[in-house]
């Protein structure tokens, strides 16, 4: 079979999808997303481990694991993989969202054809994070895309019609731009003929002219700022998110989300170095708006997804704007930001499913006293609103510091304001934080029928252990992630990007 591991984050999930297309019963398909998702987890580890080992060995190549097949002769596009500290992190996030999403889906109506879509939808992600050649890349995005209008307008609430077709609109409106924008990388990318799609060439001959980089520039960082909720880009993710069913929401926002901030990075920033230099103003304005905006917005809602879908507008907005500082320390802070809100939001998301599924409401204004009545998901939701304002020892606090403190090393007075702004959110945060908490666990029980309600069952319990403990992870050991997000910026990445 592969020598190269990476091809079989692609590899597992076809086989999860012949595997459930066989499948005869439930029982069946649910021990396919079980063993299928410990599968990617086991994967996910067993590359970290080899990483950090090759790196341990003295091996300070960009990306590790590089390996390519041909696939289209013509236009030189190959089937191309590699990782670096920022991949492997995306990776692994992945799996244990995936993983969680499984068990929060347990009693998910149509569970065979949901699960197709998911997976389908789950092997665009990962063949995302470990593509290198952009047009391989750009496929795996929109394979990730295209399943998310079926599985909101199938298996969706509220108005998921609206919104299924709002957000696929939206977003392939962005995928045009995104597409424009790699050809022009692909026609710019060698100054002597032999033109490439793969990343680590087309940085290695710094070919694209100054003004070719202002004009692709804000075609690539628009194109993924759409999908990472940016302002004025933002208005299809709380309806998106509010429609969909709670597996499709944990990896829409936990997941998918990543792709636009982790392909600013990899093909906007990296690519085109001095419109960076020269452009990130314009888009630091719009990304301080999302931040300020979306936690603002968040404080004037009643319905729990909305609530979590502005907050999402404004956390992922925060990674947008720290990869714009264009200095390691905010860069490193926007990776772990990537991580924090992709598993604390996971984890809002499964908890206001499963609290939707006992109460059917998702409004603040008809729950109360759920403390004493599922003591278990209340306990959990406060874990999870904590980690999102930001409480030391979880995951929040440890990438919005890192976020903050690398913002204000730029020195002049635009990007200093522009942090002082961002930062305001944090106190936004916590108003919109404690006020659902209060509202939602503590006070007087507002239906009488709540009293009667059942607490987490064991499914529902490992789905969000599982993410409670990454969140905690992260927190009390964020060296670890760090260190591993900083392997990145090695000598010749810091020579492209003029990174300080």
């Amino acid at each position: 079979m592969f020598s190269n591991p990476l091809i079989y984050f692609v590899v597992i999930p076809l086989l999860m999808l012949g595997a459930l297309a066989i499948c005869a019963n439930i029982k069946q398909i649910r021990a396919v997303a079980v063993v299928g998702s410990v599968a990617l987890m086991a994967l996910s580890t067993y590359v970290l481990l080899q990483y950090l080992d090759m790196r341990a060995a003295g091996d300070n190549a960009p990306m590790l694991f590089v390996d390519s097949w041909q696939w289209f002769t013509p236009l030189n596009i190959h089937l191309a993989v590699g990782v670096d500290g920022i991949s492997i992190a995306m990776l692994i996030l992945s799996s244990v969202i995936i993983f969680a999403g499984s068990f929060a889906s347990w009693q998910i109506p149509q569970p065979k054809a949901f699960f197709l879509w998911l997976i389908l939808l789950s092997t665009g992600v990962f063949g995302f994070f470990i593509s290198i050649d952009l047009f391989t890349m750009f496929m795996f995005y929109e394979v990730a895309l295209i399943p998310m209008y079926l599985l909101i307008g199938v298996w969706g609430s509220g108005n998921k019609n609206y919104s299924a077709m709002k957000l696929t609109l939206m977003l392939m409106g962005g995928s045009a731009f995104l597409m424009l924008g790699l050809i022009g990388i692909y026609y710019h990318s060698s100054a002597d003929g032999h033109l490439t799609w793969n990343i680590l060439e087309i940085a290695r001959n710094n070919s694209i002219s100054t003004g070719w980089q202002h004009f692709l520039f804000p075609m690539t960082f628009v194109g993924f700022g759409v999908l990472g909720a940016m302002f004025p880009f933002h208005t299809w993710s709380p309806d998106g998110h509010a429609s969909a069913p709670t597996a499709v929401s944990m990896l829409h926002a936990g997941v998918l989300m990543k792709l636009g901030g982790y392909g600013c990075f990899r093909v906007a920033i990296y690519l085109m170095p001095q419109a960076a230099n020269d452009l990130a103003w314009i888009f630091l304005v719009l990304t301080g708006i999302s931040v300020v905006y979306g936690a603002f917005s968040a404080c004037v809602q009643t319905d729990l997804k909305y609530i979590n879908a502005y907050s999402s507008v404004s956390h992922c907005g925060l990674v947008l704007f720290a990869i714009l500082m264009l200095n390691t320390t905010a860069m490193t802070g926007a990776i772990m930001q990537m991580l924090s809100h992709g598993l604390m939001t996971a984890l809002f998301f499964a908890l206001i499913g499963m609290i939707y599924g006992r109460t059917h409401t998702r409004d603040i204004r008809q729950m109360g006293g759920l403390m004493k009545i599922m003591p278990y998901l209340a306990v959990c939701y406060v874990i999870a609103g904590m980690a999102s304002l930001g409480l030391p020892g979880l995951s929040g606090f440890v990438a919005e510091m890192t976020i903050f403190v690398g913002s204000f090393q730029n020195s002049d007075m635009f990007h200093r304001v522009f942090t002082i702004v961002a930062c305001c959110s944090i106190v936004i945060t916590a108003v919109y934080i404690l006020r659902v908490v209060g509202k939602l666990l503590f006070g007087p029980v507002q239906d009488k029928h709540h009293e009667e309600l059942t607490d987490a069952t064991w499914w529902e319990r490992l789905s969000t252990v599982t993410l409670i403990v990454s969140v905690a992870a992260i927190g009390c050991f964020p060296n670890f992630f760090s260190n591993l997000i900083k392997t990145t910026f090695s000598p010749e990445i810091f020579t492209v990007l003029g990174l300080n």
